[in-house]
């Protein structure tokens, strides 16, 4: 009898209750477990390169070694085994490090198969810490099998020996895996059990290729569906109709002090419609630094305000909640509505509560005190979250409640984000949401000039350049990476910078700042800043979202290689806020800039980088934990637009069937438990 997918591994001939137990504590509890837990890579033994012909970078060779030695470092507390490897065309030098046994592994009479990486290593190219195995071994085993060997990740002493092993003992029951797809956008059948099969048992590339590309697209296609089953569950609820009244909006856009772009123009409309409808919104409004995101916000909650009903601005730090409140205290303030501050160190937070809950309060901006079970609203119908990725679903769920509690309604909910979300992201990760996007800067504003500069031109042009800033009484941000010396890492500390500025520019008042700093001393430092009382600020990346300071035009990032092109970005954004020319210099040790640096210099579109971020390294370093929880894709790339679009299509197919029979996917029990964990990273639900 054929296993099933859900039967446990011990169920597996000769997975002992040992094996069982490592397994499970990788994660591999079932069959189907096993089937998804694919080769890391694949070695291929036939394609070797004779050392006269070898060139950097993996390559596969056969030949004798001798002349094997091992030393070791003092310094780095390294053992070093080195040898040299020949056939009958050349020679190369080969190097471990940390594996003394390989001095006495090899015979010197026998061939061996190795297969490394061949890199330059203190100015000599090596072959470096390959893997070896006997040629007499290999050879044997390629005459029975394929001569793709599929090498899996380890999981402590469980090598990937023992996973081959395992998989090739089931697989005469690859043929009886069933689809995963619904027979309504999957034409051709057993094409999973043909991918796994591919994927565990290549005989070439194009297995390869093909079984991935299946996969990614299976992977692809629960994403994107369970956002759009979420949106139709979004569509259930009922929220509560804010009217738009024209004449209203144009006395408040008239009453500002500069002209709305046509970006911000259209972003107000597209959410002033949504909230006339009786289903919630669930918008997204993303735009650069210093795009204006603010200002939409304010008209959006001056509707809902204006027809009766409160509005709960949540924001990710204290800092950031006080200077939302201050800029929307002044734009509200000619309409008589009162906006009110509520964070942590909030005074006379029982006499504020009562007045939300009474609804004397209009506008509440704040940071998690707003979710706290004692905050109730009078008749919240707008939730405004700003940085909404640094906000998991258990915290939009508590506002949810709220608003629910408050009006018997679910609320609009308009989320803001300014790191700009590539067009892929946004439809396999977002499609439960609409997105207003603000793509243009307000008048008057400058891109920041950015340069990329080494430690040697410090005293030559940036030092220079500082004084200059200094005397014009502007100020400047000095990023580090770190906060002390740890002896961990080469990169520059805030604590060293800022002594070693201190020494440097003896009249500057120079201050510095840090994650681990208690909050209330994080703030006095950035409100002393942002009123000018400190003129050259040192920090790490907690001024990554911070206050606005339009005097700050110069910023220094240390160690910028270490950065991705969205934080990096991000920080530039710090600068340039006003109306002056500013200058962000990115300090590189490599003798040649990465290429994220290069992006960065020639563009400040935070749309583009966001696409060139993507491409560079993946939605997981780009958007961090998103909502919550890592968007962990074993096999698809968000930046394949094509699988994406193809998979949206699928997904928006049988979506669209389900909303007509609400039990179809009631038929795919797999599909289903499939994505739950892909449920969990929208909105409301």
């Amino acid at each position: 009898m054929p296993l099933s997918l859900t039967d446990p591994v011990s169920n597996i001939h000769g997975v002992g209750p040992k094996t069982e137990a490592i397994l499970n504590k990788a994660g591999i509890k079932t069959v189907r477990d096993l089937l998804y837990y694919l080769p890391r890579t694949y070695e291929n033994f036939t394609e070797t390169t004779t050392l006269s012909e070898i060139k950097p970078g993996k390559v596969v060779i056969r030949g004798k070694i001798s002349d094997l030695k091992t030393s070791h470092t003092r310094r780095r507390n390294l053992t070093i085994t080195e040898g040299v490897i020949r056939d009958a065309t050349d020679a190369i030098r080969v190097v471990w490090f940390n594996q003394p046994y390989r001095a006495k592994q090899f015979d010197e009479t026998k061939e061996y198969y190795f297969i490394g990486n061949y890199d330059l290593n203190h100015g000599h190219y090596q072959l470096i810490s390959p893997k070896a195995e006997l040629a007499v071994d290999v050879d044997r085993k390629n005459a029975h099998n394929s001569s793709f060997r599929p090498v899996y990740p380890a999981r402590g002493a469980f090598k990937s020996e023992g996973f081959h092993k395992i998989i090739e003992s089931i697989r005469p029951d690859f043929a009886s895996i069933p689809d995963l797809f619904p027979k309504e956008v999957m034409a051709k059948t057993s094409a999973r059990a043909e991918a796994l099969f591919k994927a565990h048992f290549a005989e070439n590339d194009n297995d390869i290729r093909t079984a991935r590309e299946y996969l990614a697209y299976e992977e692809l296609f629960e994403l994107i569906l369970a956002s759009k089953l979420n949106k139709q569950e979004n569509q259930k609820l009922q929220a509560k109709t804010i009217p738009f009244f024209p004449d209203d909006i144009k006395l408040f856009v008239n009453s500002l002090k500069f002209k709305l772009t046509n970006a911000q123009r259209l972003a107000t409309y597209e959410i002033l419609k949504d909230l006339e409808k009786t289903t919630p919104m669930n918008r997204l409004l993303q735009g650069d630094v210093g795009s204006g995101k603010t200002v939409v916000a304010a008209i959006s909650a001056y509707s809902a305000i204006r027809s009766g009903h409160q509005v709960a601005l949540l924001a990710p730090t204290a800092i950031l909640a006080a200077q939302h409140a201050e800029s929307l205290a002044k734009l509200l303030e000619p309409f008589n509505i009162k906006v009110a501050l509520l964070i942590g160190s909030t005074k006379q937070k029982t006499t504020l509560k009562n007045q939300i809950k009474s609804g004397e309060v209009n506008l509440i901006v704040g940071t998690h005190a707003l979710l706290t079970d004692d905050t109730e609203f009078n008749s919240m119908a707008l939730t405004i979250i700003d940085e909404q990725h640094r906000f998991g679903v258990d915290q939009r769920q508590k506002l949810l409640e709220k608003t629910v509690k408050s009006t018997g309604l679910a609320p609009h909910l308009l989320m803001m984000t300014a790191t700009p979300i590539p067009r892929s992201l946004q439809l396999a990760v977002f499609g439960d949401l609409d997105v207003s996007v603000l793509n243009e800067l307000p008048a008057g504003r400058q891109p920041v000039l950015t340069k990329i500069i080494s430690e040697l031109q410090f005293v030559e042009t940036l030092y220079p350049t500082v004084s200059a800033y200094l005397a014009k009484k502007q100020q400047v941000y000095w990023i580090c990476k770190i906060i002390e010396e740890n002896g961990q890492s080469d990169a520059v500390s805030v604590k060293k910078q800022a002594r070693k500025l201190e020494g440097i520019f003896r009249k500057a008042r120079i201050a510095f700042i840090h994650g681990r700093m208690k909050s209330n001393e994080k703030d006095d430092i950035m409100k002393k800043f942002a009123a000018g009382k400190i003129d050259i600020l040192v920090s790490t990346t907690v001024v990554e979202v911070g206050v606005n300071v339009p005097n700050a035009n110069l910023m220094v990032i240390m160690d910028a290689d270490d950065y991705g092109l969205a934080q990096l970005h991000q920080l530039r954004g710090r600068v340039g806020r006003g109306h002056d020319s500013a200058i962000c210099y990115l300090v590189t040790n490599h003798d040649q800039p990465s290429r994220r640096l290069k992006e960065l210099e020639k563009s400040n579109d935070g749309f583009y980088l966001a696409e060139a971020d993507l491409k560079l390294r993946g939605p997981g370093e780009i958007y961090g934990s998103l909502q919550h929880g890592a968007l962990n894709l074993q096999f698809a790339s968000l930046s394949d637009s094509h699988l994406i679009a193809a998979a949206s299509k699928s997904a928006n197919a049988f979506a669209a069937i389900c909303a007509k029979e609400p039990k179809t996917l009631n038929r795919y029990p797999e599909l289903m438990q499939c994505i739950k964990q892909y449920q969990q990273l929208t909105t409301l639900n």
